[in-house]
């Protein structure tokens, strides 16, 4: 029996998107991360890092968006690439340019751009720069195909859905002017019943999206170390 651990934020939307394309049985389990609930015991004991998406399986335990993408897509059968080495070397490097790039850069963008205390303005510029560099490749990809692998839809559409939702908020109103392709490969996506159930699911739980004290204390613990100094 399938467990999910959720937030409703770009990586664990990966997930919910294949569960759903999937249909597979599943139970979620909400992770209100601007509670702090990431951090309980439990949780851990499934994630070490405290981040969501998690996933249980029976006895298989898995942590990462992109890891759990992979391992439900290969005991399905679906949303791989075609059956050779070529295509499978394609899949696997542009599931981990996701995972190393767009993830991360996209992350730290929105957390300097929106979030970080002054002075940022380096900080700001740096992820900024490397979030539009990487968007960028990904719709220079898309400008030659309908999606990230060619004709065949596969979990690495699903993983730029996951980041593609929040591009407005990362770059700002100018988004989808410099990324077309990428907008066009999220309205395709968006259009298929399973995104609508896998965006249905933050309805479910009454999480909490006010960024106040309690939630900074707990997103954002580093910042503790700068009002002791």
């Amino acid at each position: 029996m399938i467990t999910f651990y959720y937030h409703p934020s770009p990586n664990p939307a990966k997930v919910a998107l294949f569960l759903e394309e999937a249909g597979l049985d599943y139970t979620l389990v909400p992770v209100d991360t601007r509670r702090g609930e990431q951090f309980s015991p439990d949780f851990l004991a499934i994630n070490p890092n405290g981040k969501t998406p998690a996933l249980t399986d029976d006895d298989v335990t898995l942590f990462d968006s992109n890891a759990i993408l992979l391992y439900l897509a290969e005991k399905t059968g679906l949303f791989l690439s075609d059956d050779n080495a070529a295509a499978r070397g394609q899949m696997l490097s542009w599931l981990m340019f996701v995972a190393t790039g767009i993830g991360p850069y996209s992350g730290q963008a929105v957390h300097f751009r929106h979030f970080a205390p002054e002075p940022k303005a380096y900080a700001v510029n740096r992820y900024m720069f490397e979030a539009k560099r990487h968007f960028g490749i990904l719709d220079t990809r898309l400008a030659a195909d309908e999606y990230m692998l060619g004709a065949r839809y596969t979990i690495v559409d699903m993983a730029v859905w996951g980041w593609a939702r929040a591009a407005p908020f990362i770059f700002g109103e100018q988004a989808w002017s410099e990324f077309p392709n990428v907008k066009r490969l999220l309205d395709l996506v968006n259009a298929r019943p399973a995104a609508t159930r896998a965006e249905a699911l933050k309805s479910r739980h009454d999480y909490k999206f006010e960024m106040d004290d309690e939630a900074r204390r707990v997103m954002f613990p580093q910042n503790a170390t700068l009002e002791a100094g």
